[in-house]
C-alpha cells in the first residue's frame, strides 16, 4: 500500500485504488471502460437508493436464513442506511451507459457498501478478507436480478414525482378553464375558423388531456411493481437459499414502501423488458400531448398584432436580440423539446428492448436512463410550464368579442333551420359583400335579421340545442 493509494485485484489483476474511494478495482475497471456519457451514475439517486434498499432487504433475510453472520449483515444494512440517507452518492462514479447488463453498477454498490460496512466493523477499507463485496453484499444475488429490480423501485418513485407534477399541471389547466367560462370565441378546425366554444372548454380540454394521462401511466407504473428479486442470474435462484426469493420480495415492500411484488415466472421476468416499453410509451403518449397543448398556446398567443391573439402569455424574457420588444412563447417551446427528446427515448427504449437474446437483456442500462430522463424532464417541464406560463395566460377579451360578432360561421347553427344549402349561400354572399349574415340571411329572403338574431345567440352556441329539422327542399 503506498500512501496515497490501496491495491485490489480481481481475476485481471491489480489496481491501485484512491484511498479515500469507496469503490474498488471493479468500479475502476468499468471508469476505464465506459467513457461514454460523462454522467455518472451518481445523476440517479433514485437509483442509489433503490440499490441500497434491494441490498438491505437482501442482507436482512441472508442473516435470518443463516447465508450471512449477523454482525456482517448488520454492518451492511448500516451502511445501506447511510446511501439512503443520501451519504456517499458521489463514489458511484460508473457512467449510466454502460456495457454488461448493469454488472458495473451492481459492482460499484457492492463496493462502496462494503467499504462503508468495513468502516462500520473498525476496520479500514480493502479488507475484503473480513467482508467481501461479493460474497457477503452480494450473497444470493446476481447483477440480472438486483439491477431490474432496483431500476424499478428507482422508476417508480420518479413515477410519483411525474404525476404530481401531471396533478399540478392539470390543476392549472382547470383553474384557467373556471376562468375563461364565459369567454366566447371561435373555435378552429384546420387552423379555418369552425364554431364557437368558450375559452374554457378549450382549457378543460387540456385538462382532461392531463387527467386521461396520469391514469395511463399508474397503469404503466403498476406493471413495474413485478420484480425478478431472487432470480439470480437467469431465473433459476441458483445459489440462493430455498425460501430467499419469496421472503426478499416481501421484505423489499415492507422496507421500501413500494407495493412491489414477485414475479410468477422470474425465468421469464429475468428476460422480459416488455413492462419498460410498456412505460415509455405511456411517456410518449404525455410527451405528445403536452406539445401539441404547447403547439396550441404558442399559436393561440402569436402576435401580438399579425397573430391568433387569441391568449397573452406571460412574459418570461427578451424574444430577439436584435428585434427590441420582442417576446417568445419560450415557455411551451421548452416543453416541446422535452417532448421530442422523450419520443426519442422511447424509440431508444424499443430498440434496447427488442435487443434482448434469450435468458438476459444486456440492454437495461441506455433502458434506465432514458426512462429516467423521460420521467425526470417531463416533470420539470410541467411544473416550469404552470408556474412559468400557465398561471398567467390572460384573455384578449375585446380581440375574441369582436371575432364571434363578425363571425359567418355562426351559420352552422341554421343547418338545421334552412338547410346547409341556404345555410351555405348566406355564408358565401356575407364573406363577399362583407355584409353582415342577419343583413344577407334578409335580402336573400331567407329570414328576417331579427329572427336570425334571435336563433344566432353565440352563448347558446356551445352547447347541444334541441333539434329542429330543415324544412323540405
Amino acid at each position: 500500500m503506498t500512501s496515497n493509494f490501496r491495491v485490489e485485484h480481481d481475476f485481471l489483476g491489480e489496481k491501485q485504488i484512491p484511498l479515500e474511494a469507496y469503490w474498488g478495482v471493479h468500479t475502476a475497471r468499468a471508469v476505464e471502460n465506459f467513457p461514454i456519457s460523462g454522467t455518472q451514475i451518481s445523476a440517479m439517486p433514485d437509483l442509489i437508493r433503490a440499490l441500497a434498499h434491494v441490498k438491505k432487504a437482501a442482507a436482512q433475510v441472508n442473516a435470518e436464513l443463516g447465508v450471512l453472520d449477523p454482525k456482517l449483515a448488520g454492518a451492511i444494512i448500516l451502511a445501506c442506511d447511510d446511501l439512503l440517507a443520501d451519504q456517499l452518492h458521489a463514489q458511484f462514479v460508473v457512467d449510466v451507459i454502460q456495457g454488461g447488463a448493469g454488472t458495473s453498477t451492481n459492482m460499484n454498490a457492492n463496493e462502496v457498501i462494503a467499504n462503508r460496512a468495513l468502516e462500520k466493523l473498525g476496520f479500514e477499507k480493502g479488507r475484503y478478507d473480513v467482508l467481501h463485496p461479493n460474497d457477503h453484499v452480494n450473497a444470493s444475488q446476481s447483477t440480472n436480478d438486483v439491477y431490474p429490480t432496483a431500476v424499478r423501485l428507482a422508476l417508480w418513485s420518479g413515477i410519483e414525482r411525474l404525476l404530481e407534477a401531471m396533478a399540478f399541471l392539470r390543476k392549472g389547466f382547470e383553474a384557467k378553464a373556471l376562468e375563461f367560462k364565459d369567454v366566447l370565441k371561435i373555435g378552429r378546425t384546420q387552423l379555418q375558423d369552425a364554431v364557437p366554444m368558450t375559452l374554457g372548454q378549450e382549457f378543460l380540454t387540456y385538462a382532461v388531456m392531463m387527467g386521461e394521462d396520469e391514469a395511463r401511466l399508474r397503469e404503466a407504473r403498476a406493471l413495474i411493481q413485478e420484480i425478478n428479486l431472487g432470480a439470480t442470474a437467469i431465473g433459476t435462484g441458483i445459489n440462493a437459499p430455498a425460501g430467499y426469493s419469496d421472503k426478499v420480495c416481501v421484505r423489499l415492500a415492507e422496507i421500501s414502501g413500494i407495493p412491489v411484488e414477485k414475479a410468477a415466472n422470474l425465468i421469464e421476468a429475468t428476460q422480459d423488458t416488455g413492462a419498460f416499453v410498456q412505460l415509455s410509451g405511456v411517456l410518449k403518449r404525455v410527451a405528445t400531448k403536452l406539445s401539441k397543448i404547447c403547439n396550441d398556446l404558442r399559436l393561440l398567443s402569436s402576435g401580438p398584432q399579425a397573430g391568433f391573439g387569441d391568449i397573452k402569455l406571460p412574459a418570461r424574457q427578451a424574444g430577439s436580440s436584435i428585434m427590441p420588444g420582442k417576446v417568445n412563447p419560450v415557455i411551451p417551446e421548452v416543453m416541446n423539446q422535452v417532448a421530442f427528446e422523450v419520443i426519442g427515448n422511447d424509440m431508444t427504449v424499443t430498440m434496447a428492448s427488442e435487443a434482448g437474446q434469450l435468458q438476459l437483456n444486456a440492454f437495461e442500462p441506455v433502458m434506465g436512463w432514458s426512462l429516467f430522463k423521460s420521467i425526470t424532464h417531463l416533470g420539470t417541464a410541467c411544473m416550469t410550464l404552470q408556474t412559468n406560463c400557465v398561471a398567467g395566460i390572460e384573455a384578449n377579451h375585446e380581440l375574441l368579442a369582436k371575432r364571434v360578432r363578425e363571425s359567418v360561421t355562426l351559420v352552422t347553427a341554421l343547418n338545421p333551420l334552412v338547410g346547409y344549402e341556404k345555410s351555405a349561400l348566406i355564408a358565401k354572399t356575407a364573406m363577399a359583400t362583407g355584409a353582415s349574415i342577419g343583413e344577407v340571411a334578409e335580402s336573400l329572403g331567407i329570414m328576417t335579421r331579427v329572427e336570425l338574431e334571435a336563433l344566432l345567440v353565440p352563448e347558446k352556441l356551445t352547447q347541444p340545442m334541441a333539434l329542429v329539422r330543415a324544412p323540405s327542399a
